[in-house]
């Protein structure tokens, strides 16, 4: 009898969850599945959106990062079998429709104008993301971006999405595991509303998440002018962010990020961001610019980004001389080429260049 009775309430659970999956996911239309994951096209409240779900390769295999470290140069990083969704998960979800930023890196702009997901849009993202893997029902940790379209600080929802609804969605489908949201901004110009977002997010950061959250400002250059052309002249000024800067309170957990997507003409000064950015606030993190269709229309590229280390180790160690904690992450040619790293997007038109299957539904 104390058999059955187990055997009946582990049915009741499992239908029971199988029931709230299926109440709060969107109708997906298309999958592509690359080495690293799959990118996913659904229809959200006010057309189609992608997002994405992604195995993490670990931080011993892809980053370098002396004051956590780990030293070795980045050689290039194989293509490998990443860790199992279990060890860490990363999904990357869609703030708007398109992005009006135009950032001359960036293929999103190619899909519209930047209109606001809703905050259904947000959760349904999410858990549909989720109940792609049934067979998962705990991770040690769960990043979720709001990076794949759009420029988030125009976008409302994502503070209310992450206060009140990601935690509680997530239950359903992998318990009370560790989840960190990040919101990386390009910190547009004409948001009226970005102080505000921006000390928002902060209190998401600190207070609601006790510092297991991130904030990241794509910075790219420290020379204005270069700046403006990269941002299309979208983007506030060096200084301006700096005066925003100096009014956050001091991270818990992680420290805020400045983030580089360096190519080969990238102006970094680690002297002018130390005069404007405290090292004890904000760290640095630096990237290959992805290789984007706009990036090759604009002639923007990382030369020997994904095979050298050579081309970071200039920037990493004047940074690092000027105070700043500094991670340097690179992809490989298979996350690149899977199109999931950020600036790229399906719907612009572009298609994966490392071996992928497409599922229409």
């Amino acid at each position: 009898m104390a058999i059955k009775s187990r055997m009946r309430i582990k049915n009741i659970k499992y239908w029971l969850r199988h029931y709230k999956l299926n109440q709060i996911t969107m109708e997906i239309l298309k999958e592509i599945k690359v080495p690293t994951g799959e990118i996913y096209t659904a229809k959200g409240d006010k057309g189609v959106l992608e997002f994405l779900t992604v195995a993490d390769y670990g931080k011993d295999a892809n980053i370098k990062a002396d004051f956590l470290g780990i030293t070795r140069e980045l050689n290039g990083v194989p293509n490998g079998t990443p860790m199992p969704l279990t060890e860490k998960w990363v999904i990357t979800i869609s703030t708007q429709y398109g992005c009006s930023m135009n950032c001359k890196f960036c293929d999103v702009p190619k899909v519209g104008p930047g209109r606001n997901v809703t905050l259904n849009d947000l959760r349904h993202e999410i858990t549909t993301a989720l109940g792609m893997h049934l067979e998962v029902n705990h991770t040690k940790r769960l990043n979720v971006h709001y990076a794949r379209m759009g420029e988030p600080t125009w976008n409302e929802a994502v503070i209310e999405h992450a206060r009140f609804f990601l935690r509680v969605d997530i239950v359903p489908y992998i318990g009370n595991s560790l989840v960190h949201p990040v919101v990386s901004t390009m910190l547009p110009k004409h948001n009226c509303n970005l102080y505000d977002f921006i000390h928002k997010w902060v209190r998401v950061k600190n207070t609601d998440y006790n510092g297991n959250a991130g904030l990241q400002f794509s910075i790219n250059s420290t020379d204005d002018a270069q700046r403006e052309y990269l941002f299309s002249g979208n983007a506030l000024p060096l200084r301006d962010i700096a005066e925003l800067a100096d009014t956050l309170v001091s991270p818990w957990g992680r420290k805020y990020a400045l983030n580089f997507a360096l190519a080969d003409d990238s102006i970094i000064d680690g002297k002018v961001l130390a005069s404007m950015f405290d090292p004890r606030k904000f760290m640095c993190k630096i990237t290959p610019l992805h290789r984007t269709n706009s990036c090759e229309a604009n002639h923007i590229q990382t030369s020997g980004g994904y095979d050298s280390f050579v081309p970071y180790k200039k920037v990493e160690e004047d940074l690092k001389a000027n105070g700043f904690n500094v991670i340097v992450f690179v992809p490989s040619y298979d996350e690149d080429n899977g199109l999931i790293t950020c600036g790229n997007a399906i719907l612009s038109g572009k298609k994966p260049t490392s071996s992928y299957k497409e599922v229409i539904f």
